[in-house]
């Protein structure tokens, strides 16, 4: 075997190579919960940049999340994100190395997509930038279904080359909402590649309203045709899911449930309240605790989040088992606290539970409460699923009837029908679509915010 002349051991070319060599499966690293900042957009919050983002993600950091979701689409969530990471408190307290950073690429607008090479390569660019990082853990093509299969695949087959050649992406994966196209998509991906994709992140798919996403569709296929971890995001159902319904933020109301649902939801909080609970949190419970099972085949080894400040826990510590993942978000201090408690029963019904409250110096009988309290939301949940009726397993179409990308298929990767003229015009700097993203006139500078009400919110993310 060659020896490496020690001058160039740390010549980016050996660096990548000795890093591709080392290279470990996601499915034994990656964090069980993500923290989603799909919240840190105008989608969510009329003023994301009056949130706290800075004091949510160092909380969410002390608490033992380590993995963070985002997107240049989420309006200024990647500029949020990568200020909050980059404070003196984080750089000093939080190597980079331990905690996982998760963007996208391609999509850019409602109804702008860019799929090419060349927007693929200036929006990395511009996400290492934003988020103050010289590499990103993961990168998905996002919102797969609104382009031809042949643009995902020179989206991915681009990443993947930024992967090998240059070291600034780790793993690469799509994500979107229709699960037969998720599945479609990674079996064509492993045929005309020889290798699977990395992740596969599906939203809204795996809630107390809508379960298809453990079908046979969805984690069996998924898995057949070599994903290695399956994220479940937005267990709310963007929102959905809540006593006081969808979010609605500076963006107006974009849910694409029907009056009808929606009808549907407000008589199933109308159940949960009057046995002393609230939908949002029966909701979110029940998906993470049941998908921590469910995703398992397609879940990770990685270290859970404790949910206790300044705790870190190991994977062996609950079990030692796969667990499948999910992505969460939350907007402000509160929520983060309840998630975190809510997380923290669950893990304590895992196996192993007993034995790490007690060495963690916690209660006794911790284990008893969180499997008592699991069957008591077993129990709601199918009261709610009984007044959903017919909209259990209900989807929406993604992406709507008529949809038209305004970018068309110019740009698209291998197998594009666009001309060359057209292809020219894809090829759109990143300042002109960089621009800052302005606080409303009457929102005060970014600060630490206090949420002076009462009411509880828990939002889901993308």
């Amino acid at each position: 075997m060659a020896t490496i002349p020690p001058a160039d051991l740390y010549s980016p070319s050996v660096q990548i190579s000795i890093y591709r060599d080392r290279r470990k499966p996601l499915s034994t690293i990656l964090p069980p919960l993500i923290f989603g900042t799909a919240t840190f957009n105008h989608q969510y919050n009329s003023d994301p940049f009056a949130l706290d983002t800075t004091g949510l993600v160092s909380d969410a950091l002390t608490h033992g999340i380590r993995a963070f979701d985002t997107s240049p689409y989420y309006g200024p969530s990647e500029t949020l994100l990568g200020a909050a990471l980059d404070t003196p408190f984080v750089r000093t307290t939080f190597p980079r190395s331990s905690y996982f950073i998760l963007t996208k690429v391609g999509r850019i607008g409602e109804a702008e997509f860019d799929y090419s090479p060349q927007w693929v390569q200036q929006s990395i660019a511009r996400s290492l930038e934003r988020l103050h990082t010289d590499y990103l853990d993961v990168v998905y093509c996002h919102d797969v279904e609104f382009v031809t299969p042949q643009e995902v695949l020179g989206a991915v087959k681009e990443l993947r080359r930024i992967r090998d050649e240059e070291g600034k992406v780790r793993y690469v994966g799509i994500s979107g909402y229709p699960i037969d196209i998720l599945g479609s998509l990674s079996e064509m991906i492993l045929h005309e590649t020889g290798e699977p994709l990395d992740i596969v992140m599906s939203y809204a798919n795996f809630t107390i309203q809508n379960e298809s996403l453990a079908g046979p569709g969805g984690v069996d296929r998924l898995r057949k045709a070599g994903v290695d971890v399956v994220p479940n995001a937005s267990p709310l159902g963007m929102g959905l899911l809540r006593r006081q319904g969808v979010p609605v933020g500076a963006m107006g109301d974009f849910h694409p449930a029907s009056r009808e649902l929606r009808q549907a939801v407000r008589d199933a909080s109308s159940f949960c309240d009057q046995h002393g609970e609230k939908l949002e949190v029966i909701a979110i419970r029940y998906a993470l605790e049941t998908w921590l099972s469910a995703g398992a085949s397609v879940g990770s080894r990685g270290d859970p989040a404790s949910g206790v400040p300044w705790k870190q826990e190991s994977n062996e510590e609950v079990g030692g088992a796969k667990l499948g993942v999910s992505v969460i978000g939350v907007s402000r201090a509160p929520e983060l606290e309840k998630t975190m408690l809510v997380w923290r029963s669950i893990l304590d019904g895992l196996e192993g539970g007993r034995e790490t409250a007690i060495l963690a110096g916690r209660w006794s009988r911790a284990y008893e409460w969180a499997q008592n309290r699991k069957r008591a939301v077993q129990i709601l949940a199918e009261g709610v699923q009984e007044v959903l009726g017919k909209w259990v397993g209900y989807t929406w179409e993604s992406p709507p009837p008529g949809f038209v990308n305004k970018r068309g298929n110019a740009g698209g990767g291998e197998g594009g029908n666009g001309n060359a003229k057209d292809k020219q015009a894809t090829k759109v700097k990143v300042e002109e679509l960089d621009a800052p993203w302005p606080t409303p006139a009457a929102s005060p500078e970014p600060m630490p915010f206090v949420d002076e009400s009462k009411e509880e919110k828990i939002i889901p993310l993308r």
